[in-house]
Order: C-alpha cells, then structure tokens, then sequence
C-alpha cells in the first residue's frame, strides 16, 4: 500500500463544503492511495468546531478512525515527517488562528471500548479506549461496584488526554490507577507498556530515556486500571457531590478549558492570578473568569490569539508581582494567522 506522496498532498487544497461525502472520499482516496481506510477524512477542517474553547484555525487534514486497527493502517502511511496530532474532546487545547499544516486524528468516539476485565472481592481492572469520555469511565466504575474512578466526573476530556497529562482533580490523578497502558507509535505498531516506563507527576508523563521533543511518537489508545471494591450507591454520590462543586465553582456556562495553568508547588494558580487582580481581566473576547480566576473563557468572539495573549498578560502579571513563574497546563499548537490571511 502507497503512502502519501509529497505531490498527493499538495494536492489536497479544496473547500471540503463543495463536495459531497462520497467525491471527497474518492478524491481523498485517488489522491492518497488510502482506498483501503475504512475512516473519515475531512480537509480544510475548523478547528473551533473541536475545542472546548471554541476558537482556532482548519486542520488541513483531519481524520476519524474507524478503528484502532483502522488508525494503524492509517499512521504507516503517513510520511515520517507529517505533524500529527491526536485530540479527544479538545478540553485542554488551544489551536492557533492560522490553523494546522499537518493533520489531525480524533479519537473521541472512535477508540471507545469500555470493558470489566476483572472482577473479585477486593477489586477489578478495567480497560478504557482512549476515546472514552472520563465521565463516562466513573459512571461504569460505579456501576460494577468499583471505587476510586470517581473523580474521572470532573475531568471535561477523553482517557486518552488524562492518561497523556495524568489528569486529576479532588485530591486524585490518574496514573494513581494504572496497571498498563496500550500505546501506537508512528510506524502503526500497537504496544503495552508499564507504568515503571515513565515518569508520572503532577499533569505530566514522559516516556524513561526520551527527551520531550523526541522523534519517537507515541500516543496511548488506552488503559488499564485496578480499583478497590466499593458500593454504587456511595459512589454515585460522590460523583453527584463531585459534579455539583464543579458548577459551583467553575464558569462551566461559557466555553473554555479547564484549569489554565498548572499549581505551583505549594500554591494555586488561581490564588495567584487573584492577588495580582487579574480577576476579569480581558484581551478582545478572551476574559480570565470572575468565578474562578485559573479558566479563561470566551466571552462569545474570542480569537485564540485573544486567548493566548491572555495567558501571556496572566504570566507575565503573576511573574512581575511574585516572582513565580506560571505552567499552563493547556497545549497551544498550531501557526499564528499571517496578517491579511483567511482563515
């Protein structure tokens, strides 16, 4: 089977509005070689259709695999040195107004086995596709008399996101659950590996013996993860406590991306960002919300370089007053808009 060629590529210029679904999928075959995949390709995609933030640029590619074995077929015909990026619900991520040049893989939906593995008096294991809704994993949890997944209702991503950032919140991460993990790298090839092959810490995981700007991609397709014995009944309460903090708590009515920046050792962020009155403070349609000082939200218009000018002005403000330098825990990719260019 061809990979894509250079010439294939180039050739993928076009509004995706002006064709229907079965000529752009022969177009996209004709021009690819990629005939055998049994997934969707769109072109020219808005990325503000895809993120919770609700701004960004096109993806000039942007494919949704039928499958994990569909994904693979699809990543080794990919030239090696194609940008790609995998994305869940877009809950943690900013794309830049001038969009991506690469392609875009969602996995949301599509990896999404969800399945009791195990089963005993003390415990089970679950396996959970990286497209699954981490709300939707405490759900399942609760329901097969499991505890310890309940704090998965307030993570607003896929268990492909949580595994990558070892997301948590209420006192609870992740990683603190995971037995295994089934990872694809570039060439397709589907693995497991231990968690004693990376370095986990707060909202960080990196592969032992490669650096983060390695050549050596990998992305995790899912997970597995041993929880203790527990009542339904208790934990569906928790996750109802759980989901009724966070709409206290968080501007949850208007789009945005969670925490913005990662809590320093021995602080929070949003205190930080409070105490230096950065509290509602607004670049075009991007404002630091007044409910809770570490979200962002897009007040109806905000271009995601009002939004990551906002983070800047958030860390430089915090830096100058307090000499602590903000993480965001959010990725930003993509290219700036060139002045004059469409989008």
């Amino acid at each position: 089977m061809s990979r894509i060629g250079e010439q294939g590529m180039a050739g993928m210029e076009l509004k995706s509005g002006q064709w229907q679904s079965s000529q752009l999928k022969e177009y996209v075959a004709r021009k690819t070689g990629m005939d055998e995949l049994r997934g969707e390709m769109r072109l020219n995609e808005p990325m503000h259709r895809h993120t919770s933030w609700r701004a960004g640029g096109k993806a000039r590619r942007y494919y949704i695999p039928a499958d994990l074995n569909d994904l693979s077929v699809f990543l080794r015909q990919l030239p090696v040195d194609e940008p790609v990026h995998l994305i869940g619900l877009g809950s943690n991520l900013l794309v830049r107004d001038g969009g991506l040049s690469g392609t875009v893989i969602a996995l949301h939906a599509r990896l999404n086995e969800l399945e009791l593995l195990q089963y005993e008096r003390s415990g089970g294991l679950i396996f959970a596709g990286a497209g699954v809704a981490c709300a939707k994993v405490a759900r399942f949890a609760a329901k097969h008399q499991l505890a310890g997944a309940e704090f998965l209702a307030g993570i607003p991503g896929t268990v492909g996101g949580a595994l990558a950032m070892n997301a948590g919140c209420y006192g609870a991460e992740t990683w603190d659950f995971v037995t295994q993990v089934k990872v694809i790298n570039r060439a397709g090839e589907i693995m497991l590996r231990q968690p004693a092959d990376y370095t986990v810490g707060y909202r960080s995981v990196q592969r032992k013996g490669l650096s983060e700007d390695s050549t050596q991609h990998e992305w995790f397709v899912g997970g597995f993860f041993q929880l203790k014995h527990g009542d339904e009944s208790v934990s569906r309460q928790k996750i109802k406590e759980l989901l009724t903090r966070r709409v206290e708590s968080q501007p949850l009515n208007k789009p945005n991306a969670g925490s913005v920046f990662r809590n320093p050792p021995g602080d929070h962020a949003a205190r930080l960002i409070e105490v230096c009155g950065m509290k509602g403070a607004v670049v075009g349609g991007a404002m630091v919300s007044t409910k809770h000082a570490n979200f962002i939200i897009n007040t109806g218009q905000a271009s995601a370089a009002d939004i990551e000018s906002l983070i800047r002005r958030v860390q430089d403000c915090v830096e100058t007053k307090t000499g602590i330098q903000l993480v965001p825990e959010v990725r930003i990719i993509g290219e700036a808009k060139s002045p004059g260019r469409l989008s």
